[in-house]
C-alpha cells in the first residue's frame, strides 16, 4: 500500500475533475495543477497550488511548456526505496509526487473534424502530458497514474477503503493503462503525419494500430483451441462489431464473431433496407426491399431456407416488431442490427439463447 500525499492534476477533459479533486483533498492529498485545471478547481473552492508556483517557472510558449521541468519529473521518477534518489531530490528542493491525473489534448477528435487544418492538428499534439504519464508509469510502484475520468470513482473508492493508501495491484493496472494510452496517442500522430509524408499516395508510409480485448472466448474455431476477441481501439466512422452492445443471449463464440462480422459488413454494402443470412462465413441469403425491412428478411430466408436455420442474421436498418415477429419463426444463432425497438425486443426476448447485438449509430445509408 502506498500513501497518496501529493498529486499533480493537468487535464484537457475536465469531466468530473472537480469532484475527484475534492475527494482527494478530503483524504489529505495536497494538490498541484496546471493553469486551466487549477483555475477550474479554485472556482469550485478546491484547495490547489499552481505548478508554476512550485517550479518557479511560468507557463510559456502559448502553453507548450507547462510541466516540462525537473522539479516535476524528478518528483515522479524518484524511487522511494532508493535512498540516493530521495537524497538527491531533497537537495534540489524537489518533492515526491504520488499521483498524476492527466488526460491528453484531443488529437484524434480534432483531426476527425471536417476542415481540420494542419496547424490545428499540430497544436493538438500533447507533449507535456505524455511526458508526465510516461515518467509516472515507469515508476508505477510509487506513483498512481489516472488517465480516464471513468476511473475516478474506482480510484477514490480504493483510496477511501485504504484510508488514503492505494494497493500495488491498482498501481500496476493504472500504469499499464497509461502506457497503452500513450502508445495509442503516438500511433495516431504517426499515422496522421504518415499520410502527409506519403506524397499523395492513398496509403501512409507507416501505419500503427492498437487493439483492445473485448472478451476472452470459451474456445477458438475448434474446441481444443483458445481464443480472444480484440477490436481496434480507435473510434471508427461506422458501426463495428467490436463496438456493438450485446442485449441478450449466450456468450459469443469465435464462430459467432466471424459470422456476425461477415453479416454486418455485407449488410452495410447496401443502400436499400437489407437482410443478410450468414452460415459458416458464407452468405446463404441476401434480401433487399425498397421499403420494408421485413420483406428484405423474407427474401433472404427464401434464398435457402435450409441453410438459414442456425445461421447469423444481419440488418442495415433498425428492427421493428413486425420484422422481429418474422425473425422469431426461424432459429438463428445471433442477430446484429443498428437497433431494436421495444416491441422487437419483447418478441425476441422469448428466444433466451438468441444473441442480439446492437451497433448503435447509423449505417452509411441509414
Amino acid at each position: 500500500m502506498a500513501r497518496i500525499r501529493r498529486a499533480i492534476l493537468s487535464v484537457s477533459d475536465k469531466s468530473w475533475i472537480a469532484e475527484f479533486a475534492k475527494g482527494l483533498s478530503r483524504l489529505g492529498t495536497e494538490l498541484y495543477a496546471s493553469g486551466g485545471t487549477a483555475a477550474l478547481l479554485r472556482a469550485k473552492k478546491v484547495p490547489v497550488r499552481l505548478i508554476e508556483e512550485y517550479t518557479g517557472f511560468p507557463e510559456m510558449l502559448d502553453g507548450r511548456v507547462k510541466t516540462l521541468n525537473p522539479k516535476v519529473h524528478g518528483g515522479l521518477l524518484a524511487v522511494r526505496k532508493n535512498a540516493s534518489h530521495m537524497k538527491t531530490i531533497a537537495s534540489h528542493g524537489i518533492v515526491p509526487f504520488d499521483m498524476v491525473v492527466v488526460n491528453l489534448y484531443p488529437f484524434e477528435s480534432t483531426i476527425a473534424k471536417p476542415g481540420c487544418t494542419f496547424e490545428e492538428a499540430i497544436e493538438n499534439i500533447d507533449i507535456g502530458g505524455p511526458a508526465m504519464l510516461r515518467s509516472a508509469a515507469k515508476n508505477f510502484r510509487d506513483v498512481a497514474v489516472v488517465t480516464d475520468p471513468a476511473d475516478y470513482p474506482f480510484v477514490l473508492g480504493k483510496l477511501k477503503k485504504g484510508s488514503g493508501n492505494l494497493d500495488s495491484g491498482t498501481h500496476a493496472e493504472l500504469g499499464r493503462k497509461a502506457f497503452a494510452l500513450t502508445a495509442r496517442y503516438d500511433a495516431a500522430v504517426s499515422n496522421y503525419l504518415g499520410r502527409g509524408a506519403a506524397g499523395g499516395d492513398e496509403y501512409p508510409v507507416t501505419f500503427s494500430a492498437q487493439w483492445r480485448r473485448v472478451q476472452s472466448l470459451r474456445y477458438g474455431e475448434n474446441p481444443h483451441q483458445t481464443a480472444a476477441f480484440y477490436a481496434d481501439s480507435r473510434l471508427p466512422g461506422e458501426p463495428t462489431l467490436g463496438g456493438a452492445k450485446q442485449l441478450q443471449g449466450k456468450e459469443l463464440s469465435y464462430n459467432n464473431i466471424v459470422d456476425l462480422d461477415a453479416a454486418l459488413q455485407l449488410a452495410m454494402e447496401f443502400q436499400e433496407p437489407a437482410a443478410v443470412i450468414i452460415k459458416h462465413t458464407n452468405p446463404s441469403g441476401v434480401g433487399l426491399s425498397k421499403r420494408r425491412l421485413v420483406d428484405a428478411f423474407k427474401k433472404a430466408r427464401e434464398c435457402d431456407p435450409v441453410s438459414a436455420y442456425g445461421g447469423v442474421l444481419g440488418f442495415n436498418r433498425a428492427v421493428s416488431g413486425e420484422t422481429a415477429k418474422e425473425v422469431a419463426s426461424t432459429f438463428f444463432e445471433a442477430v446484429i442490427a443498428p437497433s431494436f425497438d421495444k416491441v422487437a425486443l419483447k418478441i425476441l426476448s422469448g428466444k433466451v439463447n438468441l444473441r442480439l447485438l446492437e451497433t448503435g449509430g447509423a449505417f452509411r445509408w441509414g
